[in-house]
Formats: C-alpha cells, sequence, structure tokens
C-alpha cells in the first residue's frame, strides 16, 4: 500500500500499477452518473447508438451533486452506494471505462468485469460530500439534463483523495481489511 498522486485517463497500464489499499490523490477528467444516468448510457449502447462522450479510459464518479450556490463550481458531491450501478458496470467497462469512484461493496460480476477489462474501483468518503466538492476545478453539463441531480457531467478535479478499494486483479480491501482485523483480534 502506497501513497500515489494519479492523473487521469486511467489507462490499462496505469490500472495495473494500483493496488487495493492505496492512497491515491486523482487529477483529470471524470465523468458524473448514478443509476438513472448508467440506464440511459447502457440503453443507448444496446440500440448501437455512441454514448454522449468517449469512454475510453475514463473514469465515472456514482455521484449525483446538489445545485451550485453562487461562486461555486458545483455544490455538495459526496459518493453515492455503488451497488446502484453494479447491474451496468461491466457494460460500461466492456465499452472502455476503467474507473470507478463510489462507495460501498459491489457484486462478484462487477469484480470479474474488472479483472477482464483492467477496471479500477476507488473509494470516496461518505459524507464528505462539502470537501470532495473543493477538490472539483470544473464542472460541465454533458447530457441528460432532464435527470436533473443524476445528469451526466464532466468534470476536471485535483488531488481528489481516494482508496483503491477493488485493483485491477480483484484484490478487495473491503475482504482483506476484515480478514486482518479478524486474524488479529482473535481470542
Amino acid at each position: 500500500m502506497e501513497k500515489r498522486r494519479i492523473q487521469l485517463p486511467l489507462t490499462e497500464e496505469l490500472a495495473k500499477t494500483l493496488h487495493a489499499g492505496d492512497q491515491v490523490l486523482l487529477t483529470g477528467t471524470i465523468y458524473t452518473s448514478r443509476d438513472a444516468g448508467h440506464k440511459r448510457m447502457c440503453e443507448t449502447l444496446a440500440k448501437g447508438e455512441p454514448l454522449p462522450f468517449d469512454p475510453t479510459d475514463a473514469t465515472i464518479y456514482y455521484v449525483g451533486p446538489t445545485p451550485a450556490k453562487p461562486g461555486q463550481v458545483i455544490g455538495s458531491a459526496g459518493p453515492t452506494t455503488s451497488g446502484r450501478m453494479d447491474a451496468y458496470a461491466p457494460t460500461m467497462m466492456s465499452v472502455g471505462a476503467r474507473g470507478m469512484i463510489g462507495k460501498g461493496a459491489r457484486l462478484p460480476e462487477v469484480v470479474e468485469a474488472m479483472k477482464k477489462y483492467h477496471g479500477v474501483y476507488f473509494g470516496a468518503i461518505g459524507g464528505a460530500g462539502a470537501l470532495l466538492a473543493r477538490c472539483i476545478k470544473q464542472a460541465e453539463l454533458i447530457a441528460y439534463e432532464d435527470l436533473g441531480a443524476e445528469a451526466l457531467r464532466k468534470l476536471y478535479v485535483e488531488d481528489m483523495p481516494l482508496v483503491v478499494i477493488i485493483d485491477s486483479e480483484g484484490n478487495n480491501l473491503y475482504e482483506a481489511g476484515r480478514k486482518q482485523y479478524l486474524e488479529e483480534h482473535r481470542a
């Protein structure tokens, strides 16, 4: 486990250097979407139509930010529960999206897709939306405005503090941490 500064895009080569437990400061372009946006993107792909952004090596932040107050780029931007995107994550990875930012556990099917497509799941701290918003330097609505907070946005972030929860080999910090705790606290 190490502390690293990461510059996006999240290429396959970069993804392979990240390990469960690594603390990262992420800089670059990311996209926002939650379940309604993911559903729409997967429906678009199923019709054979292109997505409103290039998913190649993209990182998607599972967030529905609050409206920006005057003088702000964006409102509070804390992570949503990632499991809500589990039905869509393998499809998104199959078209090139590689990074996911959220909170909570992922289904085995998502972990298998991460191993197949060299994906990385980053954890963001829930309840720290106002602090995470400070890392967002630019925000642009790019599609699905009718979805409100769940619209697809393009963000530019600087030094966004995250932890690698699941790496491209399927190593899972949640599982490893639980195992380590139990081993250390056995009677």
